[in-house]
């Protein structure tokens, strides 16, 4: 219901920060302005993308090993995903999952399982810098520094703040020179 009120507002919305980041930015407002867009999609392929295919991935190896409430231990999964602790929930599953089938299966689990919490570290490098004008990096580290200081929410806060301010930073260096050439 949110999302549909947001969307239906969209093209206000645009408008208002254009507006807003040119009156923030002056002529580089509508540069800043696709950035932060930029940011904020990449942030969430990135993040909660890659989160998404992982309890995907995780639910099909709770399902295949029968895992009571798999269901429950998928969302679980999903929302550590989100907070970048997924590997945290795989381990009690891959313990209860040693200790009521045969070794085989268990072993199995376990592998799938390593897959399953290493694939953030293929992933996320691929789908999180996609799109934005900066480093996969400063993406990454204001979305980590964001969630920490400030929740969920802080995911993309700390991912806008970080790319701009790397952005208005690059923009000062480029006028610095400028000026001491013409000095």
């Amino acid at each position: 219901m949110i999302a549909g009120a947001i969307l239906a507002k969209a093209e206000s919305a645009y408008e208002s920060t254009r507006l807003f980041a040119s009156r923030l930015f002056g002529k580089r407002g509508p540069e800043f302005q696709h950035l932060v867009g930029a940011t904020i999609r990449s942030v969430t392929f990135g993040i909660v993308g890659v989160a998404l295919i992982q309890s995907v991935f995780a639910a099909l190896g709770f399902y295949v090993v029968r895992l009571p409430g798999a269901g429950v231990w998928s969302t679980v999964f999903l929302v550590a995903a989100v907070l970048q602790v997924g590997m945290i929930v795989l381990i009690p599953a891959v313990i209860y999952v040693f200790a009521s089938a045969n070794s085989t299966t268990a072993v199995i689990f376990l592998i799938w399982c390593l897959i399953v919490g290493l694939m953030d570290n293929v992933l996320k490098p691929l789908l999180l810098g996609r799109g934005a004008a900066v480093p996969v990096a400063i993406v990454f580290l204001g979305a980590i520094g964001g969630f920490m200081a400030m929740g969920i929410i802080g995911l993309f806060v700390g991912a806008i703040v970080l790319s701009v301010g790397y952005k208005l930073f690059l923009a000062w260096l480029g006028e610095m020179e400028t000026n001491a050439v013409t000095a």
